[in-house]
């Protein structure tokens, strides 16, 4: 029988995870949130309404760690490393699956100013996609600056469609009202390609947030909404449990590669930035946006209610000391 173990080797173990993010690369100082459809869309039809969760998770494997943590110096490596530690891409992807791709493309920054994920873990994760077979591979985001320039200036979009990607813009066309089924987030309108995907990578960037004191995996499904989502943000924690019972991932990367530590989410000021050199993924989003939160800006469980709240909804734990967690370096 495996014995559970003691509570001392899971607070040592935890602090040690803590550790190594917080030591983790090198800290470099080179290295109004309203959404623009809210301005730019109508209302959908709802005739087009749907009311199905989208649960896109892959079983649990006793065999294979929950977590990954890998630091190198290249992102692609980081990826490709990340995954292999998990299981590889074809746990994940199977031949002929619709594929959708997630980063975070909200803002009109630079990747150096690390308000949007980084695009060569774009790159990699799209390449893997395609080694695994996969029918198409879809890579979007519903950006709150310009679109346009988000796509553009991210170097997501130039990067993914190099790869083969379909990079898809948002277009107020492609909206969907949904029954989300949340305790507060009921009907609204989601992008469809949200709604088309047989798998959901889910790839945030590891960012300070001034309401919710850090934006990571659960708070990038803001980017599937249209609508004003600024309105959202009364009950952040309980739309955020809401979103991300809606919509869960296959699988989820946080680029921590570069971390943008304070003045987020839009940041700007590279001294903001911290060079980490680091990727976090998983099959737990609970676990990695607790673990990411706690050694980057030392925040609590107490701090950070939607973490809570997810894990009483059976969405993940926020014990990460106590999952099974490979950590290695890329290089």
């Amino acid at each position: 029988m495996n014995m559970p173990p003691p509570e001392g080797a899971i607070l040592n173990r935890r602090e040690a995870l803590i550790k190594l993010l917080r030591l983790g690369g090198v800290a470099a100082g080179t290295a109004g949130l309203g959404c623009w459809l809210s301005e730019h869309s109508e209302r959908p039809e709802h005739a087009l309404a749907m009311n199905a969760k989208r649960n896109h998770a892959v079983g649990v494997d006793p065999a294979l760690p929950e977590m990954a943590v890998i630091q190198g110096d290249d992102p692609e490596q980081l990826a490709r490393a990340a995954l292999e530690e998990l299981g590889g891409i074809h746990r994940f992807v199977s031949r002929a699956d619709i594929v959708l791709v997630k980063p975070n493309i909200g803002w009109d920054r630079t990747p150096e100013q690390a308000a949007n994920t980084n695009p060569r873990i774009v790159t990699e994760i799209v390449r893997q996609c395609w080694n695994a077979g996969a029918k198409r591979v879809v890579v979007t985001d519903v950006s709150c600056n310009d679109p346009r320039r988000c796509f553009q200036r991210s170097g997501i979009a130039e990067a993914s469609r190099r790869e083969g990607a379909e990079v898809i813009l948002p277009d107020p066309a492609r909206f969907k009202d949904v029954d989300l089924q949340g305790e507060v987030l009921r009907d609204w309108p989601v992008f469809d390609p949200f709604l088309n995907a047989d798998k959901i990578i889910n790839v945030p960037i590891a960012k300070h947030h001034s309401l919710t004191g850090t934006t990571l995996g659960m708070k990038n499904w803001y980017g599937i909404l249209g609508g004003p989502r600024h309105q959202l943000h009364q009950k952040i924690h309980e739309s955020l449990v809401d979103l991300a019972d809606f919509i869960r991932p296959t699988l989820t990367i946080i680029d921590c590669y570069r971390v943008l530590i304070r003045n987020g989410p839009t940041g700007g000021n590279l001294d903001d930035v911290l060079l980490k050199k680091t990727l976090v993924a998983g099959t737990d989003p609970v676990a990695l946006d607790a673990y990411v939160a706690k050694a980057y800006w030392n925040l609590e469980v107490s701090s950070l209610p939607y973490l809570k709240m997810a894990s009483q909804r059976g969405l993940g734990t926020y014990e990460f000391g106590k999952i099974h967690t490979r950590v290695r370096s890329s290089a």
